[in-house]
């Protein structure tokens, strides 16, 4: 990132050096009598030389308040004037002369600057508040030319010289005021037509991933279901019990694949019309099944279902269905405890069981020798689908626990409507 400048990075410091330079301008040029000194100076002049110092230190605040420093350097310049007529108090050696300070000039370009600056900030930028923002400093800048041009001493010189130094800083203000808000509508298109484009690029990224994934879909299906008639056609003409047997689990495995690649599949692309595919409405039956076949479990649910998208609640039921599958393997007369806590941000599913009692380890069922050993692994790579956690484990209490953090929604083609 590119550092800002520093007069950028330090504005007061800025203003005061400014201040304090233009304060000593003004004080030689006095002294120089190219103002108001008398040519035979006494108290009243060496007190308002110092009141003139004063009201030019005021432009360290040009920025915050530039009416207020154009109403200090006004009246300083009205108190002159009056000092000198109708009073008399104070005798100028040329009364030709400008009696305000050349700080003046400078006092003159912040009130349509920086005032339309801060209203903007302060509103939103509304048009409204720009044009009493600019209303405001017109008329303090027009009740300060006056002032300052003196104009009922009718003469041209002052007159034109007073208009000069009142109307240069506001043109200046108003030119660069106009490339500040040109800048600024640049800016901002620019910004929205990076957004749009990011927005596009991404639209055009999911539907290549759609388009892959119909691809895969329509390849793989093809060739799984041809092993899959293959496999049950072999199962129905063998001889021999074996081999009708191994035909039998690899047409049982190619059907499983197929399932699960339509699952895969249905992340990227719409869900064909009448899917039944089991979500979090399943979760009572997995639970009633599981008590049936001597597994007690309890179902505790906290939230709103409809708060879970359809992938999340598909992946959700898949790790209830995987942990319960592994609890009746492995931890038989276990209680079991499934826990669903639906969120606006997330859905949390946790799966704990207690420690089986004694003497029914997993080695007496059979079933512990059954499957592959990589249930857990697959539901970690469906879990990194949707973006989400899974933790398995023992539980402190000698039991197990399983639980799983999902985004409560992925967007996908099935969710667009």
């Amino acid at each position: 990132m590119t550092r800002a400048p520093w007069h950028r990075r330090h504005p007061v410091a800025v203003d005061v050096a400014i201040a304090v330079v233009l304060t000593l301008v003004d004080t030689w040029s006095t002294l120089a009598g190219q103002t108001w000194w008398p040519e035979d100076p006494g108290a009243t002049a060496h007190v308002l030389l110092g009141v003139q110092a004063a009201a030019c230190l005021s432009l360290a605040v040009r920025r915050r308040a530039p009416l207020t420093v154009v109403a200090v350097l006004g009246a300083f310049t009205l108190l002159v004037t009056l000092l000198v007529a109708p009073l008399g108090v104070l005798a100028p050696a040329d009364r030709g002369n400008l009696w305000a300070p050349f700080s003046t000039a400078l006092a003159a370009y912040g009130p349509l600057f920086y005032t339309q600056q801060r209203q903007g900030c302060r509103s939103g930028g509304t048009d409204g508040a720009d044009t009493r923002g600019r209303r405001t400093a017109l008329v303090v800048l027009a009740l300060f030319t006056v002032v300052v041009a003196r104009p009922w001493e009718l003469s041209p010189t002052v007159i034109t010289i007073g208009l000069l130094r009142t109307a240069v800083g506001p043109l200046l203000a108003l030119y660069f005021d106009a490339r500040r808000r040109l800048v600024l509508a640049l800016t901002e298109r620019a910004e929205r037509a990076e957004r749009e484009r990011h927005l596009l690029a991404e639209q055009a990224r999911a539907e290549e991933r759609a388009r892959l994934a119909g691809e895969m879909h329509d390849v793989v299906t093809h060739r799984v279901s041809l092993m899959v008639l293959q496999a049950g056609a072999l199962r129905m003409t063998a001889a021999d019990e074996t081999t009708r047997q191994a035909a039998e689990e690899l047409r049982a495995a190619g059907c499983q694949a197929m399932e699960e690649l339509r699952d895969l599949v249905g992340i990227l692309r719409t869900a064909p019309e009448g899917d039944r595919t089991p979500s979090v409405g399943g979760f009572p039956a997995l639970v009633a099944e599981s008590t049936a076949v001597g597994v007690p479990a309890e179902l505790v649910e906290e939230g709103d279902r409809s708060l879970a998208s359809p992938v999340v609640g598909r992946t959700a039921y898949r790790v209830v269905r995987e942990a319960l599958t592994n609890v009746r393997k492995h931890a038989p007369g276990a209680r079991v405890t499934v826990r669903v806590e639906y969120e606006e941000a997330q859905v949390r599913v946790t799966v704990r069981n207690t420690r089986p009692p004694e003497g029914a380890g997993a080695a007496g069922n059979g079933l512990a020798r059954t499957g592959s050993g990589l249930g857990i692994v697959n539901l970690r790579q469906r879990m990194e689908l949707v973006h989400g956690t899974l933790r398995a484990g023992p539980a402190p209490d000698g039991g197990f626990s399983v639980e799983a953090v999902l985004p409560a929604y992925v967007p996908t083609a099935e969710t667009a409507v």
